[in-house]
């Protein structure tokens, strides 16, 4: 029998509204009234996440480009996502992808122009989506013309002081000026040619620490998000968001992660913050409510910090996309605080099972080890069950699409792609994989980067004009081309395509969400006039009287009977 149980239902809401109010006054109240007017856009929006070099390529040469992209936003506007968040495609040697920036402000030349950049902000607008831009302000590559005037500079100039130049430890400052380690593996420092300082990189030594405590660093900031502001983009993703500010002294201090997070002196320090309340000033003055979203990996306990009313308007939810485990106590437990966590600062939450960075959901859910998060997975790795896999990431985009806030889509995830599983040494790219090589287990995130499949028949599966891809898909992406799955009913494709139908039609990321008791392997609630049942268990279960069938995502062959792994949205009667 299912028992009705509301979660944060009138009263504890109340109760939040009135100590926020208290805490930050007319900004809360504001942001309040604006979400319920709906001008608040990207409160309930879903985004799609675009990685520039494998969406589409227009001019086949075999990378994803500008011109690719608008060619392929009829099918972004058809899927139905209200927003599109582009990975970065500034100027760059292209080391880690792009997130290693050498000019904030130009489009690099494998991307396109400018122009085409404004062309395709122009169409995306045109077809009532907005453009989210990714940002990256903890490091610039070291071929930015900062670093390289930096480097030819003296220890103490004003040109090193952009960046976070220290003198050597040791005898003749042989040794490293303490022992962070960069989070793709090896030590965070590397020594400037010809003199006894070294510079940070928490990342690739290619990719250098900018110092926040420089006002050159925030001045330069704050106009390179204004000139993307001007030419009318809606928001930016702030890569790195915990990382900016590095605790005083640069003690010594290990990087170790404490469920799963990255923890120490060089994250998550209080000095962020101020940046952040500077930046949302910025973006109060253009019209249109232009928007940020962290990417703050921090601890639970400290994302709010981040979307309070007067800095970032979201921050992706990491419990929720790290969440290990195919099991409904665990998914109900991470939902219950995620949500309370986002209300104590009256900002919504966000919902992100993949993106470019982890291994794609279809593959992760597929192990013997279900939502475990490897460093990549490669052909010496246990191989994931593909259909197992596919079945679980269509029942869990049945599960995020329905639950009340903000929903990101990483490309590829509406047709269901698993990871490249084996792709060999040679054509892996990712600066992560060549810090650690011969470590057993780091293969890096190039197999969720792999160029999308549109055509099962042509060349490069129609990812461009010719039959380059700079990297080699496998052939089982044929199967999941978009060609094949178009019109096609029961395909990932068209579910997906249902599914955010249905969101838009019922309301569902401006509702709330009101638990069900419904048996220990099965997750079940209702969000206004929808119900939604998902099964983790391998039995069968009954489903509800009374409930008519809108969607589910896998055939329901028993009348009445939800089967194991699958998930079904209900009209409530």
């Amino acid at each position: 029998m299912f028992l009705r149980r509301k979660f944060l239902g009138t009263t504890v809401m109340s109760a939040v509204a009135l100590s926020l109010a208290s805490l930050y006054g007319s900004a809360y109240a504001a942001s309040t009234q604006a979400a319920q007017s709906g001008a608040e856009w990207w409160r309930n929006a879903v985004i799609y996440q675009v990685y520039p070099r494998s969406f589409a390529d227009g001019n086949g040469d075999g990378m994803g480009d500008m011109a690719g992209i608008t060619s392929r936003l009829p099918y972004l506007a058809r899927l139905g996502v209200n927003a599109v968040w582009l990975s970065p495609f500034y100027r760059s040697p292209q080391t880690d992808g792009g997130y290693d920036v050498a000019d904030y402000r130009a489009v690099d030349p494998l991307f396109g122009t400018l122009g085409d950049f404004e062309r395709l902000l122009k169409d995306a607008h045109e077809r009532s989506m907005k453009v989210i831009v990714d940002l990256v302000p903890n490091h610039t590559s070291d071929e930015h013309a900062w670093f390289q005037t930096a480097l030819k500079s003296p220890p103490g100039s004003a040109e090193r002081a952009r960046y976070i130049f220290r003198d050597g430890r040791g005898e003749n400052g042989e040794l490293p000026p303490n022992n962070w380690q960069s989070v793709f593996g090896g030590q965070a420092w590397s020594r400037a040619p010809g003199d006894k300082q070294w510079y940070l990189h928490l990342f690739d030594s290619k990719q250098p620490d900018l110092n926040w405590d420089n006002p050159q660093v925030r001045t330069e900031f704050e106009d390179i998000i204004r000139f993307w502001l001007k030419r009318g983009v809606d928001g930016f993703r702030v890569d790195v968001a915990q990382g900016l500010v590095k605790a005083s002294g640069l003690p010594d201090a290990e990087i170790k992660r404490e469920n799963g997070i990255l923890v120490g002196p060089m994250w998550d320090q209080e000095g962020v913050h101020e940046i952040y309340r500077s930046w949302r000033r910025i973006l109060n003055e253009y019209p249109g409510e232009r928007m940020m979203v962290a990417e703050a990996v921090v601890p639970t306990g400290s994302r709010p910090n981040y979307i309070r009313p007067d800095e970032m308007q979201q921050a992706f939810n990491f419990d929720y996309l790290l969440l290990e485990g195919w099991d409904a106590g665990k998914f109900r437990k991470v939902i219950d605080s995620s949500m309370a966590l986002a209300a104590t600062v009256g900002a919504p939450t966000t919902w992100v099972t993949s993106n470019h960075d982890v291994v794609r959901t279809a593959s992760r859910y597929g192990q013997s080890k279900p939502g475990h998060h490897p460093r990549g997975i490669g052909a010496t790795s246990e191989q994931p069950d593909e259909a197992l896999g596919l079945r679980r990431a269509r029942a869990l985009a049945l599960l995020t699409q329905a639950l009340p806030g903000s929903a990101y889509i990483y490309q590829g995830e509406e047709l269901g792609l698993p990871e490249h599983t084996t792709l060999e040494a040679k054509y892996r790219q990712d600066p992560e994989f060549f810090r650690n090589k011969g470590k057993e287990g780091i293969f890096g995130r190039d197999g969720c980067r792999v160029p999308l499949p549109w055509k099962a028949d042509a060349p490069s599966l129609g990812f461009g004009p010719s039959d380059k891809s700079w990297l080699p898909q496998p052939a089982a992406y044929a199967r999941y081309a978009v060609d094949r799955q178009e019109g096609v009913s029961g395909s990932t494709l068209e579910l997906y395509r249902q599914i955010l139908q249905l969101r838009r039609d019922y309301k569902l990321g401006s509702g709330q969400l009101h638990w069900i008791d419904a048996g220990q392997d099965v997750l079940a609630f209702d969000n206004g006039d929808l119900r939604v049942l998902i099964n983790f268990g391998t039995q069968d279960m009954a489903l509800p009287a009374g409930g008519q069938v809108l969607l589910s995502s896998e055939p329901l062959q028993e009348s009445g009977k939800l089967p194991g792994n699958t998930a079904v949205w209900l009209k409530r009667s």
